[in-house]
């Protein structure tokens, strides 16, 4: 089938997305979800399947992974609400405050940007309050003026990347309590493009180190998906605090950007598994973003949302199309393009609860993109 086939076909299929990102959510969650050391009324991800002991036990459990799994609920309840879901979204939410020994923060500035960002979405059904208090507190807090701005990766530590100060910039602009956190979502916003954009490419490298003396010493020039979807989602929330300002021009530009050198065939490239595994279904998060709010703006905004479209669509459709049957489900690859393995032997990146989080991330995606399409109609 072509690719003009196969959009037609989507487009003729209302709530064809909708189902299929339906399918991912009961794969992932009969796979993965467990209670936390069997404590009613607690859920979290377990980090792979099949699982050995370590998982079962979440002595492995990976803060930020649950926090993208929160977010995928999110979704599908804004998909299909359902008082099941809501319950499950607070038992995610207990298991994440438990297993963390009853702190929401840690000392990874992403990490928490992260949670802070999946908590505020889930607000109307949870009681996020103290939670949000503590993050954006602490995001604050994480701001400097080494190496020309920005916020650290980690609590003491030389590094300061866009991994962190993206999310960190979304949550304060959604999540602030003051103009000066408008401010400070700007700054950051600010400092990423200022720093650690690649000229040749109009990419976001991944982050620069600070010297003694606090200027800028290595600039870590790796090229992670990721990155440049928190920089398109800053730069869309922006472009809705600052109409005037330049945001929705440059979020144009990380939607080209990404399509003409992170999209071989027009499906985007993935990065393997553990936290890679999430990279390339948060860019599909905050393209469709764009794809939605972008048209708002004139101009040269409206192709590109156009075209962060396609690629959440034509990526979304990769995926499934080489997704592997097994038991429970759907089983998604680290790469769309390529056919998923079936974990037999040793740790393929199927195994990792953030390459199948990936994936329902990207389905989530095209589903809400159909959704709004079908509104429009």
């Amino acid at each position: 089938m072509t690719r003009g086939a196969q959009h037609a076909e989507t487009e003729r299929s209302p709530g064809l997305w909708a189902a299929r990102a339906g399918v991912a959510e009961r794969a992932v969650r009969r796979r993965h979800l467990r209670r936390l050391w069997a404590l009613p009324g607690t859920r979290l991800g377990v980090t792979a399947w099949p699982a050995r002991l370590a998982d079962r036990l979440h002595t492995r459990w990976h803060y930020w992974w649950q926090a993208h799994l929160i977010d995928c609920v999110v979704d599908a309840q804004e998909r299909a609400p359902a008082a099941e879901r809501a319950e499950l979204l607070a038992q995610l939410v207990r298991g994440v405050h438990l297993r963390n020994f009853r702190n929401w923060t840690n000392d990874y500035y992403d990490d928490i940007a992260w949670l802070g960002l999946a908590l505020h979405r889930a607000r109307d059904v949870v009681d996020a309050r103290p939670a949000l208090a503590a993050i954006t507190a602490q995001l604050r807090e994480g701001w400097t003026d080494h190496g020309g701005g920005g916020i650290w990766w980690r609590r003491k530590d030389t590094f300061k990347n866009v991994p962190a100060n993206g999310p960190a910039a979304i949550l304060l602009a959604r999540a602030g309590v003051d103009r000066a956190d408008g401010q400070r979502a700007r700054a950051m916003t600010q400092w990423m493009e200022r720093s650690l954009r690649d000229p040749d490419t109009d990419l976001m490298w991944d982050g620069l180190y600070v010297d003694a003396d606090g200027g800028v010493g290595e600039i870590v020039t790796v090229i992670y998906t990721y990155c440049q979807g928190v920089h398109l989602g800053a730069c869309v929330e922006m472009a809705e605090q600052d109409p005037g300002g330049p945001w929705a021009e440059l979020a144009a530009r990380t939607v080209r950007a990404v399509r003409d050198h992170l999209a071989p065939g027009g499906v985007l490239r993935g990065h393997g598994g553990h936290d890679g595994g999430l990279f390339t279904g948060i860019l599909t998060r905050y393209l469709a973003d764009a794809a939605i709010r972008l048209p708002a703006a004139a101009g040269e905004a409206t192709a590109a949302g156009e075209a962060a479209a396609r690629l959440v669509l034509d990526s979304a459709e990769a995926l499934w199309r080489n997704r592997a049957a097994v038991p429970g489900g759907p089983l998604f690859g680290p790469e769309s393009a390529v056919p998923a393995v079936v974990p037999r032997r040793g740790s393929p990146p199927e195994r990792d609860l953030s390459v199948q989080l990936s994936g329902w991330m990207a389905l989530e995606a095209a589903a809400r993109l159909e959704g709004r399409a079908s509104m429009a109609r």
